[in-house]
């Protein structure tokens, strides 16, 4: 036999499962297709699906940074007057004014035309006015703008101490005032000007800063009867 293994291969007849599947009807052969291929449409399936979820899911927003609270005041009032008391029920402040501004995000009151009237632990007072005032919440620190004065009452003329100048800073609880600008100090007859000044009642001790100039006024002599 002059035939090789080649052409025996390709003489040699189908597998019998062969021969049965060319005899299904072509439905039948398209069903068996497809359960062998079931798996793998499943898999391809089940993955298309979580793609798509993942994808129409809102995300979570991020949380959005708190915006810092705005320099605007949350109440106003005109012609007022408002006061401040001590446990004791004592008064401590009391403000005038034509208008007040509080801001919230300092907690600081702005005031037009203040009058200010503060009384300390020891029954002392002290006056204070200015065109603009700017103060802290309980109303111990006062910034006084334009035409300001504060006055520290005493028990004689001679004693009583008055502060003028454009702008003064006054703490009323350690009872001291300031000023980086031309001030006028009087104290009975004496008059002082200076460039600056620090002032401290408690230690009774005025600190005058740059160029000063006083004047003196002498007292009046009690007449002869």
């Amino acid at each position: 036999m002059n035939e090789t293994l080649d052409d025996l291969a390709v003489l040699a007849p189908a597998p019998a499962s062969d021969r049965r599947r060319l005899r299904l009807p072509w439905h039948l052969r398209l069903l068996e297709a497809l359960t062998a291929y079931l798996p793998v449409l499943l898999m391809s399936t089940l993955a298309l699906g979580t793609w798509w979820l993942v994808n129409v899911t809102p995300q979570p927003e991020t949380q959005r940074a708190v915006a810092p609270p705005r320099h605007e005041p949350d109440y106003t009032m005109q012609n007022f007057t408002v006061q401040r008391f001590s446990a004791d029920g004592r008064m401590r402040v009391q403000i005038e004014g034509v208008e007040l501004r509080h801001y919230p995000d300092t907690d600081t009151l702005e005031i037009e035309n203040p009058r200010i009237r503060a009384v300390d632990i020891a029954g002392r007072v002290t006056r204070a006015s200015a065109l603009r005032a700017l103060s802290n919440g309980d109303g111990s620190e006062l910034q006084l703008f334009g035409s300001a004065q504060v006055v520290r009452e005493a028990p004689t003329a001679q004693e009583t101490m008055e502060f003028r100048s454009e702008f003064l800073h006054a703490f009323l609880n350690t009872e001291r005032v300031r000023s980086h600008l031309p001030v006028v100090v009087r104290r009975g007859g004496t008059e002082v000007r200076a460039e600056g000044m620090e002032y401290d009642n408690l230690a009774r001790v005025v600190e005058l800063k740059g160029r000063q100039r006083a004047v003196f006024t002498p007292r009046a002599r009690p007449t002869e009867p």
